[in-house]
């Protein structure tokens, strides 16, 4: 390796962003409040008040965005009988990478009788970029999820479009030390081609999964009454509830899945999500 590459590679890594939050929330005569705080890096954690009956924690990224290279871990913990509701400040933004992905880790833990609303505005991929995440979530029983993720590979109404690049994504979710959903997404090369399958997106760009702890039919049954624009999935099993959607482009994305979180009926979304 010549000095010159050497060189760039050390300025490459020095300007990688780093970011971890950890939140602790508690429950004391019937209102959440922060119990422990701790931030390092880019990121941050807001917590601006309360939603219904619910503590609304807001993470921010203070890099502007995620780049190849990037490393970001998010721990979250509510503590017995605590609610909280997660959201963004912003969609965030993973741009092109030119070497390794940007590493993205959640763990999430639910004690008896909390309830966690995981609620975070669009994660956005542009061209090329490479995306590695993995959401685990611990929950005692008794304990209660949504879990809701949205994914918009490129934004249409500029004129984007990912031909190419890489979203790895993984989920654990755990009652009870027991696994009850485990699942991994890959799309990798020439995304925009896979995208255009029937079988895949049908020309979609926009995707999202909601997960919901416990769930059964009833929820089932509110979310297939609804009008969608787009196409719009749902089943249960095991006392869980997942709903899949794929859109056209991002408006339409969250359109439908406002309309899948209301008809679930578990508390108002965050307040940035109606800026």
């Amino acid at each position: 390796m010549s000095p010159a590459t050497a060189s760039a590679e050390k300025i490459f890594a020095a300007n990688r962003a780093e970011g971890r939050i950890a939140l602790t929330v508690a429950a004391a005569g019937g209102v959440t409040r922060r119990r422990r705080v701790a931030e390092q890096g880019s990121l941050r954690v807001r917590c601006p008040g309360q939603v219904g009956r619910e503590l609304e924690a807001i993470l921010v990224n203070t890099a502007g965005g995620m780049a190849g290279g990037d490393r970001f871990s998010i721990e979250i913990a509510a503590d017995a009988g605590a609610r909280l509701v997660v959201g963004t400040a912003a969609a965030e933004k993973v741009y092109r990478a030119t070497g390794d992905a940007t590493e993205v880790s959640a763990r999430l833990a639910v004690a008896p009788g909390a309830t966690l609303r995981w609620l975070p505005q669009e994660t956005i991929l542009f061209d090329r970029a490479r995306l590695n995440r993995r959401i685990d979530v611990e929950m005692a029983d008794g304990a209660s999820l949504v879990l809701a993720e949205a994914i918009v590979l490129g934004r249409s109404a500029m004129g984007e479009r990912v031909e190419a690049g890489e979203l790895i994504d993984r989920w654990r979710i755990r009652v009870g030390g027991r696994l009850v959903f485990a699942e991994s997404v890959r799309l990798s090369g020439a995304i925009a081609a896979r995208l255009a399958e029937p079988a895949a997106a049908a020309g979609g760009c926009a995707i999202a999964t909601v997960l919901l702890v416990p769930g059964g039919e009833p929820q089932v049954a509110a979310v297939r009454a609804q009008d969608f624009a787009g196409e719009v999935g749902v089943s249960s099993w095991n006392g869980i509830a997942v709903a899949r959607l794929v859109a056209r482009d991002g408006a339409v994305l969250r359109r439908d899945l406002t309309r899948v979180l209301a008809a679930l009926d578990r508390g108002p979304l965050p307040k940035l999500w109606l800026n």
